[in-house]
Parts: C-alpha cells; structure tokens; sequence
C-alpha cells in the first residue's frame, strides 16, 4: 500500500530521477520535482516541478509543502558544492554550519543531515525502491551467465573489502581480479573507478576479461538514500575495463533500465549477479 499521496522527487543527475518520474506518471500518481541546479537531467524539464539551488533549502522544503507532497525521495547524482561559493537562502545559511561539519565527518553524515531536515518539517523521506518496485536488485544471475568459482571468490573478496572500508565511509563499490584489489570507489564515482581499471594494463588485469565490479552498501549507510545503483552505462563502462562481470548485494541495490542492462551484458559475455549477503559472509 502506497504510504503518501504525492511525491517530491529532489533530483541530481543521471537517469533514475527521470525513471521515477515516467515510473510515477505511468502509474497516475502525483508529483513534483525538485531539478537541482546544475545537476537534474535536461529532460525533467518537462515534468512539473521547480528549479532549485543546493543551497536553497528554504525554498525547496517551502515548495514541497505549497505543492502538498507529503513524502520525498532524493535521487540522482550530485558532486559536492563549493561551500564557500554556493548560494544559499536564510534556511540554507542556518543549516550551514551543521552541513559543513557532518560534510567533515563523510558522505554518509552528510546524508544524515538532509534526511532528517525533511523529516523535521512533517514529510516522509522513502527509498527509490519503493516508489518503482522493479527497480530493486534480485538475487541470481540476471542474463544468460552466471559467475565462475573463480568470479565468485573474486565477488566475496571485493565485498569484503567495501564492509571493511565502511567505516572510513569511502565508498560502495570494488574492481577484484583474480584476488587482486585493482581499485575501490572514492570520492570520484563508480565511472572513474572503472576508467582507471581500464587504463591498467591487461596483464595486470589478469586477462583481457577478468575481475569483478562489486556494488554494495557502506555498513551503516541510510538505506533510503544514496543506495548503490547499476545499469546500462556501468555495462558499457565494466566492457571497456575488461571486466568479466558486475555483482550487486540483492534488495539493497538499484538496477536502472534492467531489460536493456541485461542485452548489453549478454551481447558482450559480462555475467550481471545479485548476491545474498550470506553469500559473501566471510566465516
């Protein structure tokens, strides 16, 4: 059962803020976005919604509630501001301090923040899972290949890796060949991550298809938010780094355009898989 009546959809870039809208549009439910500047899709143009700055809190949480959205979902990506050069209202100005300070402490405090800002001022702040139910990852391989022994050992390693770095609130993601650590996701973002794979070179690889691009939760990590998100773009990316497949942690991970994620994946003999966390548990 839906728990609001209309959605305020704060959106970054990327295609899932759009996938929520068309998602949304599709099933007659109302709402209302929230395109921030200089990161929402060009394309969100033509929904309804408001044009905002990061720093304009006050206007934002004053827009959704003028346009009576009882409930939020952030999504899309946004690279961090300038603190020192980003434009704020009265409300961005009071919050600022708290911001820059949980900022100091890592994306996930960060995260905390504007969630429970939302949350102050009477709305529901929901997963983008829940508002498109298809978008959630399932255990199982996805297309026609599933992961070998030696992929899958890779798989638990890389896991490993992210669940220990979570405290450090690096990042969700991790390239393992051959039990070779070739990268782990920072601040640049899972593309970066899988260019410097590619520049590495073959032989370091361990071939000119092996290694696996794991994608998971930070322990702790607000799971409405920020959750770690795949799709056809990471295929592509996954092709060029020479990487045999990409794994997600099952029902805490976002699949975007899935029929289209998966001919890539099959077209190209990439294995697409989503693990139970019991599956990667190291004993």
């Amino acid at each position: 059962m839906v728990r609001w009546t209309k959605l305020g959809i704060i959106a970054g870039g990327g295609a899932l803020p759009v996938r929520i809208a068309t998602s949304c549009r599709a099933c007659g439910d109302t709402f209302h976005i929230i395109r921030l500047a200089g990161a929402a899709d060009p394309s969100l143009v033509a929904l309804p919604g408001h044009d905002c700055a990061m720093g304009e809190v006050g206007k934002i949480l004053r827009t959704l509630k003028d346009e009576c959205c009882d409930a939020v979902v952030f999504a899309g990506t946004v690279g961090r501001p300038d603190f020192r050069n980003l434009k704020v209202d009265w409300r961005g100005a009071a919050l600022l301090p708290k911001i820059i300070a949980a900022a100091a402490r890592g994306d996930g405090p960060l995260l905390n923040v504007l969630v429970e800002t939302v949350e102050a001022e009477g709305m529901l702040v929901i997963g983008a899972e829940e508002v498109t139910q298809d978008l959630a990852a399932t255990a199982g391989a996805f297309g026609a290949l599933a992961p070998s022994t030696e992929n899958f050992a890779d798989i638990k390693k890389a896991a490993a890796v992210i669940k220990a770095l979570g405290a450090f609130d690096i990042g969700q993601g991790a390239v393992v060949a051959n039990g070779l650590v070739l990268a782990v996701e920072a601040a640049e973002g899972t593309d970066a991550m899988l260019q410097r794979c590619a520049d590495l070179a073959a032989a370091t690889r361990g071939g000119e298809r092996s290694g696996v691009l794991v994608k998971r939760p930070k322990p702790g990590q607000e799971l409405r938010i920020d959750l770690p998100a795949i799709g056809p773009e990471t295929v592509r990316r996954a092709i060029t780094a020479g990487l045999a497949g990409i794994a997600v942690e099952a029902d805490v991970a976002l699949v975007i355009d899935r029929d289209e994620m998966v001919r890539l994946a099959d077209e190209a003999g990439l294995f697409v898989y989503g693990f139970e966390a019991s599956e990667v548990r190291v004993s």
